[in-house]
């Protein structure tokens, strides 16, 4: 089922969505931590975000803050999965995940319809996730495996 946003959402002034600069793990590891999720050794985060299909940021232009991040992982047939969904805490959150999702969700249905769509995300996306079309898990599922 392909994601049709309902309506275009606008970042407050002095905020961009960045595609195209990769950011500093150091960075994104600080707003990993702001979320309360996991962080990862540098070097490992780099290169994932470097070897991920796509990536989006928010930044502030005004302090060079690294504001929102998440990365896109895919086959391109099958499976989309986004990954360090994160949001800088504040009033701004909600927002900030809601932006992410929506062009992230857009970019997918453009260049790889059909995908399922998985996520890694944590527990302040949630609301922002459900208005997105996604279903949380009710039992807690963290790992899911297939055998062959």
């Amino acid at each position: 089922m392909q994601y049709f946003s309902k309506k275009k959402l606008i970042l407050p002034e002095g905020y961009f969505i960045n595609s195209s600069k990769i950011p500093l793990a150091k960075k994104v590891n600080k707003l990993l931590t702001n979320c309360g999720c996991e962080t990862f050794p540098i070097k490992s985060l780099s290169e994932a975000i470097q070897k991920s299909n796509f990536f989006f940021c928010i930044q502030n232009e005004f302090k060079n803050e690294l504001c929102g991040f998440v990365r896109v992982t895919s086959d391109k047939g099958l499976n989309a999965n986004l990954w360090n969904l994160s949001a800088l805490t504040g009033n701004n959150q909600k927002l900030f995940y809601s932006v992410l999702l929506q062009v992230t969700l857009d970019k997918i249905n453009r260049e790889m319809p059909g995908c399922s769509i998985s996520v890694q995300a944590p527990v302040s996306s949630f609301n922002s996730l459900e208005e997105s079309g996604f279903i949380i898990d009710p039992n807690g599922i963290r790992v899911m495996g297939y055998k062959l």
